[in-house]
Protein backbone atom coordinates (compact mmCIF):
# COMPACT_ATOMS: atom_id res chain seq x y z
CA UNK A 1 0.00 0.00 0.00
CA UNK A 2 1.23 3.91 -1.28
CA UNK A 3 1.49 6.22 1.55
CA UNK A 4 -2.05 8.01 2.09
CA UNK A 5 -3.01 10.74 -0.31
CA UNK A 6 -4.95 13.85 1.81
CA UNK A 7 -6.87 16.65 0.02
CA UNK A 8 -7.15 19.34 2.56
CA UNK A 9 -10.68 21.17 3.16
CA UNK A 10 -11.74 22.81 6.25
CA UNK A 11 -13.03 22.00 9.06
CA UNK A 12 -11.24 18.18 8.09
CA UNK A 13 -9.04 16.73 5.98
CA UNK A 14 -10.19 13.60 3.78
CA UNK A 15 -7.63 10.99 3.46
CA UNK A 16 -7.73 8.02 0.42
CA UNK A 17 -6.10 5.13 1.61
CA UNK A 18 -4.58 3.46 -2.03
CA UNK A 19 -6.09 -0.08 -3.30
CA UNK A 20 -3.29 -2.24 -2.92
CA UNK A 21 -2.99 -5.76 -4.41
CA UNK A 22 -5.64 -8.46 -3.24
CA UNK A 23 -4.46 -10.15 -0.08
CA UNK A 24 -2.87 -13.26 -0.45
CA UNK A 25 -4.81 -16.16 1.80
CA UNK A 26 -1.25 -16.24 4.02
CA UNK A 27 -1.94 -12.47 4.46
CA UNK A 28 1.10 -10.97 6.49
CA UNK A 29 0.04 -9.78 10.02
CA UNK A 30 1.35 -6.36 9.93
CA UNK A 31 0.08 -3.22 8.90
CA UNK A 32 0.88 0.22 7.95
CA UNK A 33 -0.53 3.00 10.35
CA UNK A 34 0.24 6.84 11.58
CA UNK A 35 1.58 6.51 14.93
CA UNK A 36 2.28 8.56 17.32
CA UNK A 37 4.74 7.75 20.93
CA UNK A 38 4.07 11.49 21.81
CA UNK A 39 2.42 14.80 22.08
CA UNK A 40 3.13 17.42 19.91
CA UNK A 41 2.82 18.76 16.25
CA UNK A 42 2.82 17.13 13.07
CA UNK A 43 6.02 16.05 12.69
CA UNK A 44 5.52 13.77 15.75
CA UNK A 45 3.23 11.48 13.39
CA UNK A 46 5.18 8.67 11.47
CA UNK A 47 3.87 5.57 9.01
CA UNK A 48 5.41 2.83 10.23
CA UNK A 49 4.32 -1.00 10.23
CA UNK A 50 2.49 -2.44 13.38
CA UNK A 51 0.60 -5.65 14.18
CA UNK A 52 -2.75 -6.34 12.64
CA UNK A 53 -5.88 -5.97 15.03
CA UNK A 54 -7.00 -9.36 16.16
CA UNK A 55 -10.79 -9.85 15.68
CA UNK A 56 -12.87 -11.08 18.71
CA UNK A 57 -16.06 -12.77 18.01
CA UNK A 58 -18.08 -9.70 18.11
CA UNK A 59 -15.69 -7.68 15.34
CA UNK A 60 -15.40 -6.83 12.57
CA UNK A 61 -12.54 -5.66 10.55
CA UNK A 62 -12.22 -3.32 8.42
CA UNK A 63 -9.94 -2.69 5.35
CA UNK A 64 -9.56 1.14 5.41
CA UNK A 65 -10.09 2.70 1.97
CA UNK A 66 -10.37 6.91 3.62
CA UNK A 67 -10.30 8.41 6.87
CA UNK A 68 -10.14 11.99 7.95
CA UNK A 69 -8.37 14.30 9.75
CA UNK A 70 -10.37 16.80 12.22
CA UNK A 71 -10.31 18.51 14.82
CA UNK A 72 -10.33 15.75 17.32
CA UNK A 73 -7.46 14.09 15.50
CA UNK A 74 -5.73 17.70 16.07
CA UNK A 75 -6.47 18.17 19.97
CA UNK A 76 -5.21 14.97 21.01
CA UNK A 77 -1.73 14.59 18.91
CA UNK A 78 -1.44 18.35 20.37
CA UNK A 79 -2.94 17.24 24.12
CA UNK A 80 -4.74 20.47 23.90
CA UNK A 81 -6.21 21.65 25.52
CA UNK A 82 -4.41 20.42 28.44
CA UNK A 83 -7.58 18.06 30.12
CA UNK A 84 -7.25 15.99 27.09
CA UNK A 85 -4.24 14.18 28.64
CA UNK A 86 -6.60 12.96 31.86
CA UNK A 87 -8.31 11.12 29.07
CA UNK A 88 -5.18 9.78 26.56
CA UNK A 89 -2.34 9.99 28.95
CA UNK A 90 -0.63 12.24 31.40
CA UNK A 91 2.88 12.07 30.05
CA UNK A 92 2.64 9.98 26.64
CA UNK A 93 -0.53 9.03 24.53
CA UNK A 94 -2.10 5.57 25.34
CA UNK A 95 -4.12 6.05 21.90
CA UNK A 96 -0.86 5.87 19.41
CA UNK A 97 -2.93 5.33 16.26
CA UNK A 98 -5.98 8.24 16.13
CA UNK A 99 -8.54 8.46 13.33
CA UNK A 100 -12.31 8.00 14.20
CA UNK A 101 -13.93 8.44 10.54
CA UNK A 102 -13.21 6.12 8.09
CA UNK A 103 -14.72 3.90 5.08
CA UNK A 104 -13.54 0.55 3.70
CA UNK A 105 -14.48 -2.79 3.10
CA UNK A 106 -15.22 -6.19 5.13
CA UNK A 107 -12.04 -8.56 5.39
CA UNK A 108 -12.94 -10.62 8.04
CA UNK A 109 -15.81 -11.25 10.87
CA UNK A 110 -15.55 -12.75 14.47
CA UNK A 111 -17.54 -16.13 14.89
CA UNK A 112 -20.52 -13.99 16.22
CA UNK A 113 -21.15 -11.63 13.51
CA UNK A 114 -23.98 -11.66 11.90
CA UNK A 115 -24.92 -8.20 10.48
CA UNK A 116 -22.07 -8.00 8.02
CA UNK A 117 -20.40 -9.84 6.03
CA UNK A 118 -17.00 -10.25 3.98
CA UNK A 119 -17.16 -7.65 1.28
CA UNK A 120 -19.73 -5.55 2.49
CA UNK A 121 -19.46 -1.76 1.98
CA UNK A 122 -18.94 -0.31 5.55
CA UNK A 123 -18.01 2.85 7.24
CA UNK A 124 -18.59 4.42 10.58
CA UNK A 125 -17.50 6.11 13.72
CA UNK A 126 -14.63 4.81 16.29
CA UNK A 127 -13.99 7.70 19.25
CA UNK A 128 -13.90 6.16 22.60
CA UNK A 129 -17.28 3.94 22.87
CA UNK A 130 -18.49 0.10 23.03
CA UNK A 131 -14.64 -0.56 23.36
CA UNK A 132 -13.32 1.15 20.21
CA UNK A 133 -9.96 3.41 20.45
CA UNK A 134 -9.56 5.80 17.41
CA UNK A 135 -7.32 3.47 15.20
CA UNK A 136 -8.54 4.19 11.70
CA UNK A 137 -5.54 6.30 10.79
CA UNK A 138 -3.89 2.56 9.47
CA UNK A 139 -4.72 -0.05 6.89
CA UNK A 140 -7.15 -1.95 9.07
CA UNK A 141 -9.43 -1.33 11.92
CA UNK A 142 -11.43 -3.82 13.87
CA UNK A 143 -14.14 -2.53 15.27
CA UNK A 144 -17.44 -3.75 17.56
CA UNK A 145 -20.84 -5.12 15.03
CA UNK A 146 -22.94 -2.73 17.38
CA UNK A 147 -20.38 0.00 17.34
CA UNK A 148 -21.11 2.75 15.07
CA UNK A 149 -20.80 0.66 11.78
CA UNK A 150 -22.88 0.59 9.11
CA UNK A 151 -23.26 -0.46 5.55
CA UNK A 152 -22.69 2.50 2.95
CA UNK A 153 -25.60 3.38 0.65
CA UNK A 154 -24.41 2.94 -2.70
CA UNK A 155 -24.38 6.45 -4.32
CA UNK A 156 -21.28 7.32 -2.01
CA UNK A 157 -18.05 7.28 -2.40
CA UNK A 158 -15.32 6.01 0.18
CA UNK A 159 -14.21 9.53 0.73
CA UNK A 160 -17.75 11.18 1.24
CA UNK A 161 -18.56 8.59 3.83
CA UNK A 162 -15.81 8.91 5.71
CA UNK A 163 -16.29 12.48 6.29
CA UNK A 164 -19.59 12.27 7.43
CA UNK A 165 -19.74 10.33 10.47
CA UNK A 166 -18.20 12.21 13.40
CA UNK A 167 -19.97 15.82 13.19
CA UNK A 168 -23.27 13.88 12.80
CA UNK A 169 -22.21 11.81 15.98
CA UNK A 170 -21.75 14.77 18.38
CA UNK A 171 -24.95 16.68 16.94
CA UNK A 172 -26.92 13.55 17.23
CA UNK A 173 -25.47 13.49 21.01
CA UNK A 174 -26.27 16.84 21.65
CA UNK A 175 -29.81 16.71 20.05
CA UNK A 176 -30.40 13.70 22.37
CA UNK A 177 -29.21 15.30 25.57
CA UNK A 178 -31.24 17.99 25.11
CA UNK A 179 -34.41 15.94 24.23
CA UNK A 180 -35.54 18.26 21.63
CA UNK A 181 -39.45 17.86 20.30
CA UNK A 182 -40.86 18.83 17.14
CA UNK A 183 -42.40 22.35 17.14
CA UNK A 184 -39.49 23.11 19.72
CA UNK A 185 -37.30 26.48 18.40
CA UNK A 186 -33.89 26.02 18.29
CA UNK A 187 -30.59 28.50 16.74
CA UNK A 188 -27.52 26.73 15.91
CA UNK A 189 -24.44 28.88 15.41
CA UNK A 190 -21.92 27.44 13.46
CA UNK A 191 -24.30 25.80 10.59
CA UNK A 192 -21.96 24.75 8.06
CA UNK A 193 -19.30 22.93 9.91
CA UNK A 194 -19.37 19.17 10.57
CA UNK A 195 -21.31 19.70 13.60
CA UNK A 196 -23.71 22.50 12.64
CA UNK A 197 -24.75 21.35 9.21
CA UNK A 198 -25.62 17.83 10.89
CA UNK A 199 -27.43 19.37 13.64
CA UNK A 200 -29.70 21.45 11.08
CA UNK A 201 -30.68 18.19 9.40
CA UNK A 202 -31.38 16.01 12.09
CA UNK A 203 -33.40 19.17 13.85
CA UNK A 204 -35.53 19.64 10.22
CA UNK A 205 -36.32 15.99 10.88
CA UNK A 206 -37.48 16.18 13.99
CA UNK A 207 -39.51 18.84 13.31
CA UNK A 208 -37.73 21.84 15.26
CA UNK A 209 -38.25 25.38 13.94
CA UNK A 210 -34.06 26.24 13.06
CA UNK A 211 -32.71 29.09 12.74
CA UNK A 212 -29.17 28.72 11.52
CA UNK A 213 -25.87 31.01 12.04
CA UNK A 214 -23.56 31.53 9.22
CA UNK A 215 -21.66 34.11 6.93
CA UNK A 216 -23.29 35.56 3.82
CA UNK A 217 -21.62 32.87 1.32
CA UNK A 218 -23.37 30.36 2.77
CA UNK A 219 -26.99 31.49 3.21
CA UNK A 220 -28.53 29.06 0.52
CA UNK A 221 -26.86 26.11 1.22
CA UNK A 222 -27.75 26.11 4.68
CA UNK A 223 -31.17 26.95 3.95
CA UNK A 224 -31.39 23.64 1.56
CA UNK A 225 -29.85 22.21 4.64
CA UNK A 226 -33.43 22.69 6.08
CA UNK A 227 -32.79 26.14 7.96
CA UNK A 228 -36.39 27.92 8.18
CA UNK A 229 -34.77 31.66 9.49
CA UNK A 230 -31.07 32.12 8.64
CA UNK A 231 -28.85 35.29 10.50
CA UNK A 232 -25.86 36.32 8.80
CA UNK A 233 -23.29 37.06 11.17
CA UNK A 234 -20.78 39.55 9.24
CA UNK A 235 -24.25 42.00 9.17
CA UNK A 236 -26.02 41.25 12.95
CA UNK A 237 -24.59 39.92 15.61
CA UNK A 238 -26.84 36.84 17.22
CA UNK A 239 -26.90 37.20 20.84
CA UNK A 240 -28.87 40.21 20.08
CA UNK A 241 -31.52 38.30 18.06
CA UNK A 242 -35.28 39.81 19.27
CA UNK A 243 -36.55 35.73 18.97
CA UNK A 244 -36.18 33.76 22.51
CA UNK A 245 -35.46 29.66 21.81
CA UNK A 246 -35.97 26.69 23.84
CA UNK A 247 -32.35 25.78 22.77
CA UNK A 248 -29.13 26.98 21.84
CA UNK A 249 -26.93 24.63 20.39
CA UNK A 250 -23.22 26.69 19.60
CA UNK A 251 -21.36 23.67 16.84
CA UNK A 252 -18.25 26.07 16.98
CA UNK A 253 -17.64 26.79 20.56
CA UNK A 254 -17.33 30.55 19.55
CA UNK A 255 -19.69 31.60 22.05
CA UNK A 256 -20.67 31.24 25.79
CA UNK A 257 -23.33 30.58 27.86
CA UNK A 258 -23.20 34.36 29.45
CA UNK A 259 -23.48 36.11 25.95
CA UNK A 260 -26.27 33.89 24.65
CA UNK A 261 -28.25 33.31 27.81
CA UNK A 262 -30.50 36.28 27.10
CA UNK A 263 -31.84 34.58 24.05
CA UNK A 264 -33.34 31.47 25.90
CA UNK A 265 -36.75 30.99 26.92
CA UNK A 266 -37.63 30.06 30.64
CA UNK A 267 -35.93 26.81 31.54
CA UNK A 268 -34.14 27.16 27.87
CA UNK A 269 -30.64 24.75 27.04
CA UNK A 270 -27.37 25.95 26.34
CA UNK A 271 -25.52 23.30 24.17
CA UNK A 272 -22.17 23.66 23.35
CA UNK A 273 -19.75 21.09 21.14
CA UNK A 274 -16.59 23.03 23.15
CA UNK A 275 -15.30 23.37 26.49
CA UNK A 276 -15.90 27.04 26.61
CA UNK A 277 -13.42 30.19 27.66
CA UNK A 278 -11.71 29.19 30.79
CA UNK A 279 -12.94 25.80 30.47
CA UNK A 280 -16.50 26.44 31.59
CA UNK A 281 -19.05 24.89 30.31
CA UNK A 282 -18.98 21.54 32.44
CA UNK A 283 -18.80 24.01 35.46
CA UNK A 284 -21.37 25.93 34.46
CA UNK A 285 -23.42 22.29 33.44
CA UNK A 286 -23.38 21.43 37.40
CA UNK A 287 -23.77 24.92 39.22
CA UNK A 288 -26.97 26.38 36.58
CA UNK A 289 -29.50 23.50 37.95
CA UNK A 290 -28.74 24.34 41.49
CA UNK A 291 -29.77 28.32 41.14
CA UNK A 292 -32.75 27.13 38.71
CA UNK A 293 -31.39 27.45 35.81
Amino acid sequence: MDAPKATTSAPMTAVRVDDGPEDAPGRETTMKAIVQDRYGPPDVLEIRPIDQPTVKDNQVLVKVHATTVNRTDSGLRAAKPFINRFFTGLIRPRVTVLGNEFAGDVEAVGSGVTTFAVGDRVFGYSGLQHGSRFGAHAEYLAIAEDGSLATMPATLTYEQAAASTEGSHYALSLISKAKLRSGQDVLVNGATGAIGSAAVQLLQQLGANVTAVCDTTHIELVKGLGADRVIDYTAQDFTKDTQSYDVVLDAVGKSSFGRTKRLLKPGGIYLSSDLGPLSQNPILALVTPLFGG
